[in-house]
């Protein structure tokens, strides 16, 4: 996510970075780099004029002139024009006080707008509301199809009616949220690979019939400058509430996020970070600004962890790791668990200071992939005590796993080093032992 501005971003730091007094030139130079690396990432032009005029006169001020630090003093100022742009420390937040109350969505096809409503459905289910999808987009091939599935998949029901009329879909679907208490009524409406007038009517003909308190748009954040274009006409004919942003996870600019508050004026409520069901999280402008700046996003990694994984679970293998009982089972449920959190590089992009570039991502996903298939091709015998793998054994989980001997030796030589570490853990005390970890820099 954002490596490609983070980059550009670091060579503007670079420019302040040691310098024991800073000029005025050295912050022109250091602006400059922001500039092209917000242009780079697809920014809209206005809003880079802006925040450029904004950033500089904060930064030639006599505080970062004088500042002993300039370029922390100017990734400070940095940072807080990005919050400020893409909406202010806290999160716009979906007003819901109807009951039903509605939610539209709306969007170009392809943008995720489906995904998007059954990720919104299971959110509110998980807070004890009881949701409603209405699959009101009869112009693409399958997708009140696939609607149905994701609906199944979570268990939320999906109103479909007639499958042809969305209007009449829509009607249908008031009266039948009405009847059965349902008090989230969430519409997954038609896109179109453009926009045209027969689109936009029937979405302002829906909306004057249901009058929804948010409609959202979904926005593909890959899609650059043409997304937020895009937004402000859908915007101008429909006064939106705010924006869904998707596939942020595989956005390497974000231009999206930075440009679409200002030239709309409207937030961005909620972002999709995957492909599973659960990957929707409010918008923080502010952890969304740390990872731009390649400053890392701790409360979102902790917020992460805490939901996906399971805290009692963890408590109980932090036991048996530090009494140095845990065998093979364990090694595979804390890979499981690991891969819980997502890609490698999402869980990387919210440490501070990991240098993203000098890490192999690729090999380190191949390498847990391996080893997951290594464990599952054992014994229930041989992952309780890997002592008994001899060489016959190792040839035959080689073969059932696709892997080599050399792989094999490899991940139980890690397993008998963590082990082993463990146990002079538990001899010399936690707290001895990770002071001893501090004095060698580790």
């Amino acid at each position: 996510m954002f490596e490609n501005i983070q980059k550009k971003f670091s060579l503007a730091f670079k420019n302040l970075s040691g310098k024991g007094k800073i000029s005025e030139k050295n912050i022109k130079d250091a602006v400059k780099e922001v500039k092209l690396s917000l242009l780079e990432a697809d920014v809209n032009y206005k809003v880079v004029k802006n925040f450029i005029d904004s950033v500089k006169e904060k930064a030639l001020g006599e505080k970062v002139l004088e500042s002993l630090t300039p370029d922390q003093e100017f990734i400070r100022i940095l940072k807080n024009e990005l919050i400020e742009l893409m909406g202010g420390k806290e999160p716009e937040k979906l007003v819901i006080s109807r009951n039903p109350g509605y939610i539209m969505l709306v969007g170009l096809q392809g943008s995720g707008k489906t995904t998007s409503a059954a990720k919104l459905a299971k959110m509110y289910k998980e807070k004890g509301k009881k949701p409603l999808l209405v699959a009101a987009d009869t112009y693409r091939p399958a997708a009140i199809d696939q609607l149905i599935t994701l609906g199944t998949q979570i268990d939320v029901p999906v109103f479909s009616g007639d499958k042809v009329n969305a209007r009449k879909i829509v009607k249908e679907a008031k009266n039948y949220a009405e009847k059965m208490l349902h008090d989230i009524v969430i519409i997954d409406t038609a896109g179109r690979l453009h926009i045209d007038d027969d689109m936009m009517k029937e979405l302002e003909d829906i909306k004057n019939y249901i009058k929804p308190e948010e409609i959202l748009m979904v926005v593909d954040s890959m899609m650059g400058q043409d997304a937020v274009r895009t937004a402000k006409d859908f915007n101008d004919r429909l006064e939106l509430n705010g924006f869904i942003v998707t596939k942020l996870d595989g956005d390497s600019r974000g231009g999206v996020i930075i440009s679409i508050r200002h030239v709309t004026g409207k937030p961005i409520k909620l972002a999709g970070t995957g492909e599973k069901i659960v990957a929707l999280e409010p918008f923080y402008a502010d952890r969304y600004a740390g990872r731009i700046l390649g400053m890392g996003d701790v409360l979102s990694l902790i917020e992460k962890v805490e939901s996906e994984l399971d805290k009692e679970k963890a408590e109980k293998d932090a036991e048996k790791f530090m009494e140095g009982k845990f065998d093979l089972n364990d090694f595979l449920a804390q890979i499981k668990q690991i891969k819980k959190l997502g890609p490698l590089g999402n869980i990387l992009e919210m440490m501070p200071g990991v240098p993203k570039e000098n890490v192999d991502l690729k090999k380190g996903e191949s390498e847990m992939k391996k080893m997951e298939a290594i464990i599952n091709s054992m014994t229930i015998k041989e992952r309780k005590n890997p002592k008994t793998l001899t060489f016959s054994r190792k040839k035959r989980v080689a073969a059932g796993s696709g892997t080599t001997l050399q792989d094999i030796n490899k991940i139980l030589k890690s397993y008998e080093q963590i082990k082993k570490m463990m146990k002079q853990v538990k001899k010399m005390g936690k707290r001895k032992f990770l002071g001893n970890m501090k004095k060698f820099g580790m």
